[in-house]
């Protein structure tokens, strides 16, 4: 559900335009963030990278229909006979200090936008109503949420009410340019095979709005290239690693192959 970590070396990240200087400004006013974009476009990674560079611990929640306010904020637990208070994630960040990070906080249970309702003002506290206690956050605490605004429906979106405790960023996939770069660093592969896969994703994308319910993303676009610059071949790469992930209908599988064999091969 969760996890936790000391400050580590700086990921490799491409900025794409001031997102690095927005968050740092962000992190200075003691200003929650919100980062919305597709699936696989960088979101997590940018935030590993800025915590980092801040030199900031990363309390990271990978969101989902069973999540609550209790697994975020903490519970009694049982421990040789004796009942234990232990922390959860957002306990333990606005403790210690850090960046608490809530992947696809839309997935969650409409119960945790309520407790993070007085972290993400002028207040920035933490009421632990079962513990009595109220946390008021240190200047080194931060938080940060991400969602995929193309999964949001009537159902599972965040309330305007929510939203506008945050700043907010959007992210898209690389430019074809800063994209090939990242394939290169991440993998390994020529530039040869980095510029073809690009190319790839930029037609495949095209393809979203007609036949997928999402295109291909950049992690997809590193994962095959480090199933090729491994050996695989690339014909068995590109169908593993970008074909199937995207439908599970056959017909359109082999559709997306004919699109994607004939960049591959010119």
């Amino acid at each position: 559900m969760n996890a936790s970590c000391k400050p580590e070396s700086t990921p490799f990240y491409v900025p794409q335009s001031n997102e690095i200087t927005l968050f740092e400004h962000a992190f200075q006013h003691q200003l929650p963030v919100l980062i919305k974009g597709p699936t696989g476009c960088g979101k997590t990674r940018f935030v590993r990278h800025m915590a980092a560079k801040l030199g900031l611990p990363l309390f990271t929640v990978a969101c989902h229909d069973d999540l609550t306010a209790t697994d975020l904020v903490g519970r009694h637990l049982l421990q040789d006979g004796d009942t234990v208070w232990c922390d959860g994630p957002l306990t333990r960040a606005v403790r210690e200090g850090g960046i608490c990070y809530l992947d696809e906080v839309v997935e969650a249970r409409k119960d945790t936008t309520v407790v993070l309702h007085p972290l993400s003002d002028d207040r920035r506290e933490l009421p632990i109503e079962r513990t009595g206690e109220l946390l008021r956050a240190p200047k080194n605490f931060m938080l940060v949420v991400s969602y995929n605004p193309g999964y949001q429906n009537l159902f599972k979106g965040m309330k305007p009410s929510t939203r506008q405790r945050f700043i907010a960023m959007r992210f898209d996939f690389p430019k074809p340019q800063i994209e090939k770069q990242v394939v290169i660093a991440e993998t390994g592969v020529n530039e040869r095979i980095a510029d073809q896969l690009v190319q790839v994703a930029q037609a495949l994308r095209r393809l979203q709005d007609h036949d997928l319910e999402e295109s291909v993303s950049t992690r997809l676009l590193v994962y095959c290239a480090a199933l090729i610059h491994s050996g695989l071949p690339w014909q068995s790469a590109c169908r593993a690693a970008l074909a199937e992930p995207l439908s599970d209908d056959e017909e359109t599988v082999n559709a997306l192959m004919d699109v994607i064999i004939a960049i591959m091969d010119a």
